[in-house]
């Protein structure tokens, strides 16, 4: 659906006068995190499902807050797309047709979708066309209801968070070796000596460049060498198909950078059931159970609500991912790449101790 039929659609659902209302905190990233001046912007969404509707109604606010700042602007909101679907025809003919050296806006509840002879990568299609863009995915779990969560993640002073976050980023970089205990049990070595930290900090003014929002961690892959011990998973881990707030802990034992067991119980098995079905349908199996990331959540405005676009950037938390971080720097192509965020970490970076 193009930009009427969009706003119709929103219009007829009781969602535009949510939209208008959460366009006015979205106005203050278009400056200190995509530069704007007189770009076009294409904003993608889609209309979620029923009662998770945060996809659609971000879509229409980021919409109805450039048109407030006078950009032109378009909106698109396709039906949810999942891994393997393609995404709209009209999605598509809009990215294709957008000149280079403009911005795109992604909400989705989902995925975006295959965007076919555009590229199997989005990020690679945005840095050759110079683009810049933003993105909020797997929105599908969060409760229309809840969307102010995701805002006030959002409503943080740029300025100093990325001046925090280039600060942690150089530390991380720097370090060989990271060391991160956590009260409930987590005892992990990780090796990155060698290997670039990325701060993900809302700063996409560059052409070719984009990332979340919210914003808010400092991240990187390891290097192939040595990650052993164990991590408890106390905050949300991420399914193929969901983002679980956490009861009961998950233990993982990892040793070569593999997840040798997991333990626990309900959460525990939806995991164990995502990776064994991973393994199942990918090209590479034994990359399903790699250790892929570390990432040290940084946003004070951020808490666990069991969307993991918010969830991983929470101060006072970190998580790693399983999976591929090909796009990142590393060397691990998988099918999947699901992140598990875990609570009240200290950090060692080369035996000092990290302070946040």
């Amino acid at each position: 659906m193009e930009t009427l039929e969009s706003l119709k659609w929103l219009k007829e659902h009781n969602l535009y006068d949510l939209a208008c209302r959460v366009a006015l905190s979205l106005k203050k990233v278009f400056t200190p995190c995509l530069a704007v001046k007189d770009e076009k912007v294409l904003i993608v969404g889609d209309i979620g499902y029923e009662n998770r509707n945060a996809a659609a109604v971000l879509s229409c606010a980021y919409y109805l807050a450039a048109e407030q700042l006078k950009l032109d602007a378009k909106l698109i909101l396709q039906e949810v797309k999942s891994r393997g679907d393609i995404s709209d025809e009209d999605v598509i003919r809009s990215l294709s047709e957008i000149k280079s050296g403009n911005i795109i806006i992604l909400n989705m509840s989902d995925k975006l979708g295959n965007i076919q002879e555009l590229g199997k990568s989005f990020r690679r299609w945005v840095s050759k066309r110079q683009h810049r863009f933003i993105s909020a995915m797997s929105l599908g779990d969060l409760a229309t209801s809840n969307i102010d969560l995701i805002l006030k993640a959002i409503d943080v002073n740029y300025k100093p968070l990325q001046t925090q976050h280039e600060e942690i980023r150089q530390k991380l970089e720097n370090a060989k070796e990271v060391h991160i205990t956590t009260p409930a049990g987590t005892d992990l070595y990780y090796n990155k000596s060698g290997i670039k930290a990325i701060a993900a900090d809302g700063n996409y003014a560059m052409p070719g460049t984009g990332g979340n929002l919210p914003a808010g961690e400092v991240y990187a892959p390891p290097n192939g060498k040595r990650i052993e011990g164990r991590i408890v998973i106390d905050g949300s881990s991420r399914t193929h198909e969901h983002t679980i707030l956490i009861r009961n802990p998950i233990e993982l034992t990892i040793q070569n950078g593999n997840i040798t067991e997991i333990k626990g119980h309900e959460e525990a098995r939806q995991l164990e059931n995502t990776l064994k079905w991973a393994a199942g349908v990918a090209k590479n199996p034994g990359n399903v159970r790699r250790i892929c990331e570390l990432g040290i959540g940084l946003n004070p405005k951020a808490s666990i609500i069991g969307a993991m676009i918010v969830d991983d950037k929470t101060l006072g938390t970190a998580h790693i991912g399983i999976g591929s971080n090909y796009w990142f720097g590393g060397n691990i192509y998988a099918i999947i790449h699901l992140d598990q965020v875990f609570k009240n970490p200290t950090i060692y970076l080369d035996d000092e101790l990290l302070k946040i």
